[in-house]
């Protein structure tokens, strides 16, 4: 897991003019909640920020007016069209906590020879991990599975230290029957005729 450090401005103007000024500046505006404290307005450097969201599950350290805080990405709202950030949510957390975060499934290996699909029903595990240690995936073998198979989300191997969150039940990836296309009835009957 990677930590970023990251210097923050605090705010005292808010709505949506507020917001473009800030944006203007080539900064971030973002939230800062938890722990039962109230709400802690900043504004983020826009550069440094896009680079570490781009790690899933970053840890930041975050300097508000010489205080040190540990938090991460909550939700993160970005430009429909040109995908610019504009607006964060953080998460205050603390060493040793634990926290539930999302972290990616990703697939090695091959399915058996044959035309068969691999369905992810689920492209995310819910997982409890401690802050500072929150894995960015999760990686379980397909190799040879054929139709029928499914690994469930007890069936992928975890980090130390992180367990699940879900029903250890749910189906994560199924193996199918690649299925062939039936030709049109009208297709057939010109094919007879001729």
């Amino acid at each position: 897991m990677s930590e970023v450090k990251l210097a923050a401005d605090t705010r005292t103007e808010f709505g949506k003019g507020a917001a473009r000024r800030i944006r203007r500046e080539n900064k971030v505006p973002a939230v800062v909640y938890g722990h039962g404290t109230d709400p802690v307005h900043i504004a983020l450097p826009g550069h440094e920020l896009q680079l570490a969201l781009r790690t899933p599950n970053v840890l930041l350290t975050l300097d508000i007016e010489g205080k040190t805080e540990l938090a991460i990405p909550k939700a993160v709202q970005r430009d429909a069209i040109k995908g610019h950030l504009e607006h964060v949510d953080l998460l205050l957390v603390k060493r040793g906590e634990k926290v539930n975060v999302e972290v990616y499934v990703h697939t090695e290996g091959e399915l058996a020879p044959g035309a068969y699909l691999l369905e992810h029903v689920l492209s995310t595990l819910t997982v409890e991990a401690e802050a500072t240690h929150i894995p960015e995936s999760v990686t379980v073998s397909i190799q040879g599975l054929e139709a029928g198979a499914s690994i469930l989300a007890k069936d992928i191997p975890l980090p130390k230290g992180t367990t699940l969150a879900i029903d250890e039940d749910a189906v994560v990836l199924q193996v199918l029957a690649a299925q062939a296309e039936e030709a049109p009835a009208d297709a057939e009957a010109e094919t007879t005729e001729a």
